[in-house]
């Protein structure tokens, strides 16, 4: 399971239950931070994919209510203990249409708005900038080709806490020496692919699972509403470091952006007069 960013839940297992339902009962209130049962989406097609999420679990809550009622009115009012005798009939035309057309109409209705989410996820067009992402074994490269910025992410928790050496923080396995700094407010096109295996680029909190695969370019996009550090891991079995691959995006202003990509550069221009075994953002090459 990914660890993300810690959430307000309340202290009560009642109070944890009812702020549950009351998310499920209003699927509009995505923003409230109920922590159940998704991390708090901080972008508009994870805003929706909540939406959708919701809205399915009412539908499925309010079936099972219905069936389950039925078939205990059923069996409590027309036990034998009441003297109830069964009927004896053999088939029924409106029963057997009603059968298959009532869960048809139930996945049509849950279609629509599917697909509304979809369309929206896959309209990556007019971006405002664009990021390239290449999944390696076992670490990730990220490219800004407006910025001219290139540089690898890889696992940044100590081998020590990996063979057991040493106690194992709250970020085990979450964290990653460069991690991916975007601006807020802004809609990032990314595009992506993987070098050797399939891999898979997923952060829940900005709604993204996107499969990178050798010899084919996939895109999505994003658009974050706050600041914020967000995580993730390779979500794809890509081999034996596949545990090793976090994803760390760091949402900042505008203004911090710029900062950091001037602090880039002057970093790859140290490396580059250092020589060959660093990457762009200054970092020992793995």
């Amino acid at each position: 399971m990914l660890s993300v960013t810690p959430t307000l839940r309340p202290a009560g297992g009642l109070s944890r239950l009812a702020w549950g339902v009351s998310g499920v009962f209003a699927p509009g209130l995505v923003s409230a931070d109920y922590g159940l049962p998704f991390p708090k989406p901080v972008t508009p097609v994870a805003e929706r994919i909540l939406e959708l999420h919701n809205l399915v679990l009412l539908g499925c809550l309010a079936a099972f209510a219905l069936v389950c009622g039925f078939m205990l009115y059923s069996l409590v009012m027309h036990r034998k203990g009441r003297g109830f005798k069964p009927a004896r009939f053999r088939g029924h035309a409106t029963l057997e249409a009603l059968w298959p057309a009532v869960p048809f109409l139930a996945l049509a209705g849950a279609a629509v708005p599917a697909t509304k989410v979809l369309l929206e996820a896959a309209d990556a067009g007019k971006p405002h900038m664009t990021v390239a992402i290449t999944g390696y074994q076992w670490r990730w490269k990220y490219d800004y080709p407006v910025q001219d910025l290139s540089f690898f992410s890889s696992l940044a928790t100590p081998r020590e806490q990996i063979e057991g050496g040493a106690p194992k923080d709250e970020r085990y396995l979450l964290e990653a020496d460069n991690p991916l700094v975007l601006p807020v407010g802004l809609k990032v096109r990314f595009v992506i692919t993987a070098h050797d295996v399939i891999h898979a680029w997923s952060v829940p909190q900005l709604g993204v699972k996107q499969d990178a695969v050798p010899g084919f370019l996939g895109e999505f996009w994003a658009s974050i509403d706050e600041p914020g550090t967000y995580r993730g891991q390779c979500a794809e079995l890509c081999g034996v470091g596949h545990g090793y691959m976090p994803i760390v995006v760091q949402a900042v202003t505008q203004e911090e952006f710029d900062l950091w990509v001037s602090g880039q550069k002057s970093n790859a221009t140290v490396a580059a007069r250092k020589g060959p075994g660093t990457n762009a953002a200054g970092a020992p090459r793995l």
